[in-house]
């Protein structure tokens, strides 16, 4: 326990900073010491502060229920208190970003789970598998901000979880992608809470969701790019036209994809060449053995009716990308589904594995 990392939620009295809360439990490297949330909760013991409104459904951890909940707006109240910050801030973006500044000029690393800083340019977007190299930009930012041990990093729309890993996969392995379709199903959770109203959403499919398909057409371009002169260039491609739907799931969010490659027809890989690129996919996480790592970030289900949210989401404690129905496509070459948690991958336990990361980089030493 004494060789535990002192670390903080900010937004801790939310959905997703209950998740961090719950999460961060038994953690074998973090140990939450300090929790912030809005004006009208601080000053109460957590335990207060949630009352009537804990979400997680299982008890809150002991050694925060009574821990007092300080004002997030205030970052010099967390000196002293912990190591970095996992943000789980509902604000809008323009007040999100400047207060992960603020907390990284005092020197506390914010590790965000929030989209106000995705499109900075020295902020990496990180999915561990896949952009680990982004972590490079983080000196660059330092030195632009004059931060000293302060940084920001952030992890993507949780929608892109679906389908990057597969994509990147295949990147990897010599099989450039040219343009994608992706339709995405998302479960209810991935609105927050209270969430879409009922009367919407059963019995019901809502086909817009605002603001994700520019997310999930553009931030895969971010993830994918690289370093240089001390910002994140985007890759150029693939092409991404995406539609985004609500349905009536609680968590898990699927994706069908239609993919095209780049290549000509004489190098384009079968069907059995693309199912051995994702099993045996391993990345730095996997080798790292970070804590919250799958140990199959890419799991394929060989049934024709699966994946499916209730069934297979928890796969890899929810960290994992879970396949399935790979099969020619008539339009492209290739077309599958897809599935993550959203609430776990998606959300927290993705931010955990960017913090174990940068832990295991030595970023916060």
């Amino acid at each position: 326990m004494a060789d535990k990392i002192n670390v903080g939620v900010l937004g801790a009295t939310g959905m997703v900073g209950q998740r961090y809360i719950k999460l961060l439990e038994d953690h074998p490297w973090f140990k939450v010491t300090y929790v912030a949330a809005s004006p009208r909760s601080a000053g109460k013991a957590y335990k207060e502060a949630v009352a009537n409104r804990w979400l997680i459904g299982a008890n809150i951890p002991c050694d925060v229920k009574d821990l007092i909940v300080q004002d997030a707006n205030d970052p010099k109240a967390a000196l002293g208190k912990c190591r970095f910050v996992f943000s789980a801030l509902e604000m809008g973006k323009d007040e999100i970003k400047a207060l992960e500044a603020a907390y990284a000029a005092e020197g506390i690393p914010v590790v965000s789970n929030a989209s106000a800083n995705r499109w900075t340019e020295d902020v990496p977007m990180l999915i561990p598998e896949i952009n680990y190299s982004h972590l490079d930009v983080i000196a660059e930012q330092k030195k632009h901000h004059g931060w000293d041990k302060g940084f920001v990093a952030v992890k993507p729309n949780c929608s892109l979880q679906t389908y990057m890993m597969p994509l990147y996969a295949l990147q990897q392995a010599g099989y450039p992608v040219k343009r994608m379709i992706v339709t995405t199903l998302q479960a209810v959770s991935g609105a927050g809470y209270p969430g879409v109203p009922s009367f919407d959403m059963i019995d019901n499919i809502v086909p817009y969701i605002g603001g994700e398909e520019e997310k999930t057409e553009k931030e895969c371009l971010k993830i994918l790019g690289s370093v240089k002169d001390g910002k994140i260039e985007n890759a150029a491609g693939p092409i991404v036209s995406s539609t985004c739907t609500r349905v009536p799931v609680i968590d898990g969010h699927t994706a069908s994809v239609n993919l095209e490659f780049d290549l000509p027809e004489d190098k384009k890989p079968s069907l059995e060449e693309v199912l051995k690129v994702w099993e045996n996919f391993k990345s730095l996480p996997q080798e790292l053995k970070l804590p919250s790592a799958p140990e199959h970030p890419i799991v394929y289900r060989e049934e024709e009716n699966r994946p499916q949210p209730n069934r297979d989401r928890d796969t890899e404690k929810g960290m994992a990308c879970v396949l399935g129905r790979l099969r020619k496509c008539n339009v492209f070459d290739i077309k599958f589904v897809a599935l993550s948690h959203n609430t776990k991958r998606g959300a927290a336990l993705g931010g955990i594995l960017n913090a174990e990361l940068l832990k295991a980089k030595g970023f916060f030493d």
